[in-house]
């Protein structure tokens, strides 16, 4: 009987399993990345914290239904001047955002701080007080009361938290107006700079790449035309950068950053290290929705 000779493979076949190898290497490499995670957390680098029971309205059948599929978390940027602080400090930068859990598509809304609502003990206050008297727990439940929702998750971070990232992904791409850029170099970065010990050249008006420093002052731009209106559309324009450098980043890059101990002891959550490793090994299947 005539031996078989093997036939080489073909083009087609060999870019199938090329690919294939790719894929199996790459699902090795993420599953290192969420190891990686979970044993930072583990010793305790991630400020996670327990929530108590958090206060919410009885919420209506409809409202119910309408928050089903979703995991809803509030973001909370804090102006403490004190970094790794999170047990006050007026939350300047206020954002919810909504993760459908079927689609993966997320959502973002802001909140501007000088929105008027009812306090924890009624009173109405400008809206970033709540954080400043009460931290992250009344800060919560001050968005669940006035907005009829039902959140139980938060992520804070500071001045710090947000330049080192930042920075890690390489910058964030920015067009600047001759109003921001003046008003960036004449206050906002100096400031931010000696808070976080970093640098910066300066900037100009234009497109242009801003690092960890110059885009955190980019954030806190507030007295332009636009006022605080256009600070929020700044601060989810500079999420969204980050958000979209993620998820095209390798897997080396990506366990880079997940793995940097710099952010994760600048970071306070009620995330649980299983929610976040979760949450991490399925970037590249999110994406940004409208905001």
């Amino acid at each position: 009987m005539a031996k078989k000779i093997k036939q080489p493979l073909t083009k087609a076949e060999k870019r199938r399993k090329r690919r294939k190898t790719l894929i199996i290497i790459e699902v090795i490499i993420l599953i290192v990345v969420v190891l990686f995670l979970l044993a930072w957390l583990k010793f305790g680098l991630i400020s996670c914290e327990n929530l108590g029971n958090i206060t919410k309205n009885e919420l209506s059948t409809d409202t119910i239904d309408l928050l089903k599929g979703y995991k809803c978390i509030a973001f909370f940027g804090v102006d403490n001047r004190s970094n790794g602080n999170y047990e006050s400090g007026n939350s300047d930068s206020i954002m919810v955002a909504c993760i459908n859990n079927d689609t993966k598509e997320v959502r973002v809304v802001s909140l501007y701080r000088d929105t008027v609502l009812s306090m924890k003990d009624s009173t109405l206050r400008k809206c970033n007080y709540a954080y400043n008297h009460g931290g992250y727990q009344e800060a919560i439940e001050m968005l669940n009361k006035n907005l009829d929702l039902d959140i139980q998750a938060y992520v804070a971070v500071d001045f710090n938290a947000l330049s080192d990232v930042v920075d890690d992904i390489g910058g964030v791409e920015i067009d600047l107006t001759e109003e921001e850029a003046k008003l960036m170099n004449n206050d906002y970065i100096g400031e931010v700079a000696k808070i976080t010990g970093k640098h910066s050249d300066g900037v100009a008006a234009g497109h242009q790449t801003l690092n960890g420093v110059e885009a955190t002052a980019y954030c806190r731009l507030r007295y332009t035309s636009g006022g605080d209106f256009k600070r929020a559309e700044r601060q989810r324009t500079v999420l969204s950068q980050i958000v979209n450098k993620a998820k095209n980043m390798n897997t080396t890059q990506m366990l880079k950053l997940a793995t940097d101990e710099n952010i994760l002891k600048e970071v306070s959550t009620s995330l649980t290290p299983t929610e976040i490793a979760t949450l991490a090994s399925a970037m590249k299947d999110y994406s940004l929705g409208v905001t």
